[in-house]
């Protein structure tokens, strides 16, 4: 499967708006910084990742603070006047570190919020008014898909057949706004195959799909053409 992620994992701690970033985007957050760092985000989406990026380092500084307290906290260290004000140290770091996290984490909310605010009703009668990564992801969705269920966590994941993932909530837009439809006969653990709806297909291309009779069983199943029998 195609990763775009190009950031270690060690070097992202989560944060309590990754969910809400994620749908609004449409991008899993390893996924939205390298694009990023490529320089293909709009302005609002490369604010958004800024500002998430930076409340994703103030939680990092919480956690290691917190990690280290514990560490202190153990009773595996001596207990002596040394080991006191190392644990008042770290607890005035862990303090700051805090209160930065909840600064930035504001901000961070204030930006999203404003796009929250601004995403465009999508559905309508003819088509779709969507936004540019939106169009993105039907385009990848219409050359085949699949929607997985992993058996151990529950979690739903979206991949195409080019190996392309698509965030969940994204897909869910896409298919509340009737642009594309899932297979419920296929098992979850096994995919349930995605298509394009005749609203989707007019969306992304302004035409509507050709009449079911026009398409031989053998062209809708994806199978080459039966040859000419020989003349005799």
């Amino acid at each position: 499967m195609t990763t775009l992620s190009s950031t270690p994992p060690s070097a992202r701690a989560p944060t309590g708006l990754d969910y809400r970033v994620e749908a609004i985007t449409g991008h899993d957050i390893d996924s939205l910084w390298t694009y990023h760092d490529r320089g293909l985000l709009d302005e609002p989406l490369r604010r958004l990742t800024e500002a998430h990026r930076t409340l994703s380092d103030a939680e990092r500084g919480v956690t290691f603070n917190q990690t280290l307290l514990q560490r202190l906290a153990s009773g595996d260290l001596p207990l002596d006047q040394g080991l006191f004000a190392r644990i008042e140290r770290t607890v005035a770091h862990l303090k700051a570190a805090a209160a930065t996290r909840d600064t930035r984490q504001d901000h961070a909310l204030a930006v999203l919020e404003a796009l929250e605010a601004a995403a465009p009703t999508r559905a309508t009668r003819q088509g779709a008014d969507l936004l540019a990564h939106e169009f993105a992801a039907l385009l990848a969705l219409s050359q085949g898909a699949k929607l997985h269920q992993n058996l151990q966590t529950g979690r739903l994941s979206v991949v195409t057949a080019s190996g392309v993932r698509v965030a969940h909530p994204l897909y869910q837009r896409l298919e509340d706004a009737l642009l594309v439809a899932r297979d419920a006969s296929h098992p979850l653990h096994a995919g349930q195959p995605i298509s394009l709806t005749d609203i989707g297909r007019i969306t992304l291309t302004g035409t509507p799909r050709p009449p079911a009779a026009t398409a031989t069983p053998a062209s809708r199943a994806g199978a080459w053409p039966a040859a000419p029998a020989r003349s005799r």
